[in-house]
């Protein structure tokens, strides 16, 4: 401000302003700054005569707030009040519009030339108002637009709401745009960057957001994984800011971003466009053929067509054959999608590397994105997978190691199909081809993850549409696709959920959607899949029902999820009758009992059996460290079992015991204490039968039998030819090597599957096939001998013949052993049951009659009662042909019948009966302990046995053995003496 005398223009101040170049000025705190001044005009000029004033704003000028609001000189060219001593006089004019509506709130009230007045009566008393216009006449409502040329108070706009709608009787709600400051990155940022927008407003406001629109669509932003809002951005000039961060931003970020801070009825907003150098999200690559047959040509062509959706972006595309450039491409265009054609020529000549073509996009900021089809190729002599037509899908010839992507779904329906060549073998079709509507829920789980429309409505929208698509079964191999989406769907609202506190009303859909998912079964997918999406469902539930925020809810059930809530200082509820009881002092209490996922969880605790309950139990808003939860499971204790509490740690996706041990267990439920939060179980463990005096006791008699075996094996070779001189003598001698040698197998098989953790799922099974098979053999030469001395007791007269005998025991004991493994496999790969258990290298057992290992338990039971039977004979036939003249004749009865049930016993496998005594007493019996070391003892040496009773006890293979040896010992002396007889003669 200058005082100066009329004499003295304005120019020359300026004049003199600009000439200057530094200023030393002194701001409000006393502090000294050198100033340079850039720009000077003339904002207002006064001209005092006595006590006269006349004031007048330069062009471009408008009377400041406080002239307005003090003295009365709002819109007035000429201000006649002494103004003149206050800073700043006039301010630049600005340009801020102000919507509003009025909505009358009596019933039945309208709107009149008298309503209208009072609205422009009350906002005429804002500073710099240019004009204001009534824009939609409703019944009850009207819409209205000023503008003014000045930045004001909010409380001054706050009046004039109040008084509006005090006189009206009315409720009134207004936006202002040029309030606020909006500062950007750029006008177009680059794809895939971190653009920030800041918005400042220079008072205190009650809150502040974000919105982002797009033609027919209008998000609220919330922190999600790609948006990040920050409302600590504050400082001394601005007051109240919010600020948000894209991370990593796509086409979909491209739109209008708007921020808002309210205050009271009145929301101040600033809105810019943010344009994006878009890139295409996904690039989808289709090869015609699906593979190259170059077994008999040179050269084969292939025909590549990309396609993406339409984009107002001009890219720049061409294509590559193993990394080199060829040509550009031009699209052309077909409903909402951009498709570029292509014909690649690949050459025939064998190579190690890869066959493939790439597609790149470049945008207008030169940023580009590839992808990439690799072309399967058959080479001459390689071997391939012939073509296949199954319900109506094409499967091309295809080499191995290939998998085939087949992109046709049936109606309704969007994704890929896959197969793989394994070898010449295709394996089963896996689909991923999921439901359009599911489809679409999972395109808004998508936006609400990353902070697009991340508010309840839209979380109650999507968990609806997951109920609905939930309900349907289409009964294909489609469902596991549907249920893989569903659990995907889960994992991302339940990421959404961190961010965005979503409230009860949410839960009925929810839960309903989460139990629907179960009733379905989840066949024609591998275990590992299963356990990754069971693991990947338990997790999302958890997180979702600690997430969403409880006031009034207290139960929420369905058929395979129940839902309980507790609040106060201690709870005690039931869940799918399990009860829970968690001395707590505040927060909520939520429980989760879920049925039907057990059995698709992955089991890492050895030789045990999942029971149908879990429960999950988390706590909301509590402030308590030392946690103490009991748990009392209504399992029953089945026979021979050990019930173990366990806890699902997610971070390893198993199950771990830590923190839970069992308090009591009766025969019908389980009890269990846990100092931490998670989802439990109980776990059902066969009785531990084995110790490491059994385990001592099994690999030394291993070991002993497997030599024992060996040197029977020997012995038979040497003496046979002396021995086996009769038919009855060949049939006993062909028997029980048949025997020596199938156990000897299976005893190193045993060895070699002692420690099944080390193991490969190849080799265990592997393993258990062989062990099936040799035992099986063994048993079934085990009945071939049996049967043999059965018939030679009873047909007397009737010997049989050699060839009559060989043919029909190489059938039980070659043929029905393979058969009944080979059948057993087959029926459970084809039904997908565990043929085997990969933690004890060994045939599975589910349940009585159910499981592989009744394709052993019931052929050697037939066995084993057949040979009992045959015994049962022998000994009666000893009886009735002793003479009963005195004791000396009953001894010896007695002796004999002692002798058979010794001698045949090893040979006949009559002590493996007590493995099935086993299976029917129960662990905690004395006499289970008893026939577990006798079982152990018996079978583990039996080798050794057989050494004995087959070998060593026989007296012709004594006297052979025994010829063998002195011929040997008589050969060396007689050399020894000739030696001695040429050397005497030497020396004479």
């Amino acid at each position: 401000m200058v005082e100066s005398n009329v004499t003295l223009g304005s120019q020359t101040l300026l004049s003199v302003l600009n000439a200057t170049t530094d200023l030393q000025v002194t701001d409000r705190n006393g502090s000294s700054h050198t100033v340079t001044i850039l720009q000077s005009e003339v904002a207002a000029d006064c001209l005092i005569i006595e006590d006269q004033t006349s004031c007048n704003c330069s062009v471009g000028f408008v009377w400041s707030n406080e002239v307005c609001y003090t003295t009365g000189c709002c819109r007035e060219t000429t201000c006649k009040q002494n103004v003149s001593h206050i800073a700043p006089l006039c301010i630049p004019k600005v340009n801020v519009q102000i919507n509003g509506s009025v909505t009358l709130s009596t019933s039945g009230a309208a709107w009149s030339s008298n309503k209208f007045s009072k609205v422009v009566k009350e906002i005429e008393k804002l500073n710099g108002l240019q004009y204001i216009n009534f824009t939609d006449n409703r019944t009850n409502a009207v819409d209205f637009e000023a503008a003014v040329s000045v930045k004001f108070p909010t409380s001054r706009l706050q009046d004039v709401v109040t008084n509006v709608e005090y006189q009206l009787t009315a409720v009134v709600l207004v936006d202002t745009l040029g309030m606020v400051t909006i500062k950007t990155p750029g006008t177009i940022v680059q794809y895939q960057s971190d653009p920030l927008l800041n918005c400042t407003f220079e008072e205190a406001t009650d809150s502040a957001g974000w919105n982002m629109s797009r033609p027919h669509e209008r998000f609220e932003l919330n922190n999600g994984t790609v948006v990040k809002l920050n409302y600590r951005c504050a400082t001394e000039e601005y007051m109240s800011c919010v600020a948000v961060t894209l991370q990593k931003v796509i086409g979909i970020y491209e739109g209008t971003y708007e921020c808002g801070f309210m205050k009271g009825s009145v929301r101040h907003i600033a809105k810019t466009y943010l344009s994006v150098a878009l890139l295409p999200d996904l690039i989808t690559l289709k090869i015609n053929p699906l593979a190259l047959d170059c077994s008999k040509s040179s050269q084969k062509d292939v025909v590549v067509t990309a396609t993406i959706l339409n984009s107002p972006e001009n890219f720049k595309v061409w294509w590559s054959l193993k990394g080199i450039k060829q040509s550009e491409l031009h699209n052309t265009s077909l409903n909402y999608s951009l498709i570029y054609t292509f014909k690649a020529s690949i050459s025939c000549q064998k190579t190690m590397e890869a066959q493939y073509v790439n597609v790149t996009f470049e945008n207008k900021l030169q940023q580009i994105k590839s992808a990439r089809v690799d072309i399967p190729v058959i080479y001459d002599g390689e071997k391939f997978c012939s073509e296949e037509e199954i319900n109506g899908q094409y499967w091309p010839k295809s080499p191995s190691g290939d998998t085939v992507i087949n992109r046709t779904c049936p109606e309704g329906r969007v994704g890929f199909k896959s197969r793989t060549c394994d070898g010449t073998t295709w394996q089963p079709v896996f689909s991923s081809c999921v439901s359009e509507e599911l489809n679409k829920v999972y395109a808004e789980a998508g936006k609400f993850s990353m902070g697009l429309g991340a508010i309840q409505e839209v979380a109650m929208n999507i968990f609806a549409g997951l109920k609905n698509s939930s309900i349907y079964d289409s009964g294909s191999d489609d469902s596991m696709a549907d249920i893989g989406a569903s659990i995907n769907i889960l994992s991302v609202m339940a990421v959404g959920s961190e961010n965005v506190a979503l409230q009860e009303e949410v839960f009925p859909d929810f839960v309903d959607a989460a139990s629907n998912m179960l009733n379905k079964s989840w066949g024609g997918i591998n275990s590992s899949t299963a356990h990754n999406m069971s693991s990947d469902y338990l997790q999302s539930v958890e997180g979702l029902v600690k997430n969403i925020k409880v006031k009034n809810s207290s139960t929420i059930t369905s058929q395979n999820v129940d839902l309980k809530f507790c609040s106060g200082d201690g709870c005690n509820v039931s869940a799918f009758d399990i009860g829970v009881n968690l001395n707590k002092s505040s927060g909520i209490m939520k429980t989760v009992a879920v049925k039907n996922l057990m059995d698709k969880l992955r089991n890492n605790f050895h030789r045990t059996k999942a029971t149908s309950l879990l429960l999950s139990v988390t706590l909301e808003d509590s402030n308590d460290t030392a946690l103490e939860i009991t748990l009392d499971f209504p399992i029953e204790k089945m026979k021979s079992t050990i019930p173990l509490c366990v806890f699902w740690k997610i971070e390893d996706r198993e199950w771990s015991g830590e923190g839970c041990v069992i308090k009591s267990s009766d025969g019908n439920r389980t009890r269990c204490e846990c100092n931490h939060l998670t989802s439990f179980s109980v776990l059902m463990a066969k009785s531990d039968i084995s110790t490491d005096i059994l385990d001592i006791i099994t690999y030394v008699g291993l070991g002993v039998s497997v030599c024992s075996l060996l040197i029977f094996l020997i012995i038979e070779t040497l003496v046979w030819s002396a021995v086996v001189k009769t038919n009855l003598s060949h049939f006993r001698h062909t028997a029980i090597v048949n025997i020596a040698v199938f156990l000897l197998l299976a005893d190193c098989c045993f060895l070699a599957s002692s420690f099944p953790e080390t193991l490969s799922d190849s080799t265990c099974l592997v393993l258990t096939i062989c062990k099936h098979l040799f035992f099986l053999a063994m048993f079934s030469w085990m009945l071939c001998m049996s049967v043999m001395l059965v018939h030679q007791l009873i047909f007397v007269f009737s010997p049989l013949r050699k060839r009559v005998f060989m043919f029909l025991s190489s059938i039980v004991g070659y043929l029905c052993p393979i058969l009944i493994v080979g059948c057993s496999y087959l029926y459970s790969k084809y039904t997908d049951k565990p043929y085997y258990n990969k933690d004890t290298c060994w045939l599975f057992f589910e349940r009585v009659l159910e499981g592989s290992v009744h394709a052993f338990l019931l052929p050697v039971g037939t066995v084993i009662l057949t040979n009992v039977f045959s015994m049962v004979v022998v000994i009666v036939t000893l009886m009735k042909s002793s003479v009963p003249d005195g004791k000396s004749d009953e001894k010896e009865t007695i002796k004999s019948i002692i002798k058979v049930v010794v001698f045949l016993t090893p040979v006949f496998g009559v002590t493996w009966v007590i493995g099935f005594f086993l299976l029917i007493l129960d662990g905690d019996d004395p006499m289970f302990h008893v026939a577990n070391y006798s079982f152990t003892i018996l079978n583990s040496f039996q080798g050794l046995f057989i050494l004995i009773t087959g070998c060593i006890a026989e007296q012709k293979v004594r006297d052979e053995l025994f010829k063998i040896i002195m011929a040997k010992s008589k050969g060396k002396s007689d050399s020894t003496k000739n030696l001695n007889s040429t050397t005497y003669t030497k020396e004479k």
